[in-house]
């Protein structure tokens, strides 16, 4: 095993088009829980900012389109569009990972427990957010080191 777990708050962003789902977890990293849905929009960094104000997470993680054969998808060039906005708004580290599966995994969670298709949608992007982070929590708790790349990438 390597280094310790980094005790500290993370935020996890799940960006989609219409919305960004955030989520957060305590500094001990057991807990990842729901934080809000941000519509997607000339303020989205702002309102993103203000939440990081107020959590003051060590670092900040956004979902990374990468397909099920483990390579980059076709929303990647957006995606870095959107991390280099986040990297310039937000002055806190932060980390590109994995988000392969996490709203279809979310999506399955909510509707076990319950949770209408309609009631789903206003929830869902959070519920990825949980998803990212609660992967790259575990991730880091296995390995000692942190889930996925910093951003700006090297090379």
């Amino acid at each position: 095993m390597g280094a310790e777990f980094r005790r500290g708050v993370r935020l996890a962003v799940d960006w989609g088009k219409a919305r960004v789902g955030v989520a957060a977890c305590d500094p001990d990293g057991l807990l990842a829980y729901p934080v809000e849905t941000v519509p997607t929009g000339p303020g989205t960094v702002k309102r993103l900012t203000e939440i990081c104000a107020e959590y003051d997470p060590i670092e900040v993680l956004l979902g990374w389109p990468v397909n099920l054969a483990g390579r980059e998808g076709p929303a990647v060039r957006q995606m870095a569009e959107v991390a280099d906005r986040l990297d310039a708004g937000l002055a806190l580290p932060l980390r590109v990972v994995d988000e392969r599966l996490s709203t279809a995994s979310a999506a399955r969670k909510l509707a076990a427990s319950g949770k209408t298709s309609r009631s789903r949608r206003s929830i869902i992007d959070q519920a990825a957010a949980v998803d990212i982070l609660e992967q790259a929590l575990d991730y880091e708790k296995r390995t000692g080191r942190p889930a996925g790349c910093a951003w700006p990438q090297e090379g």
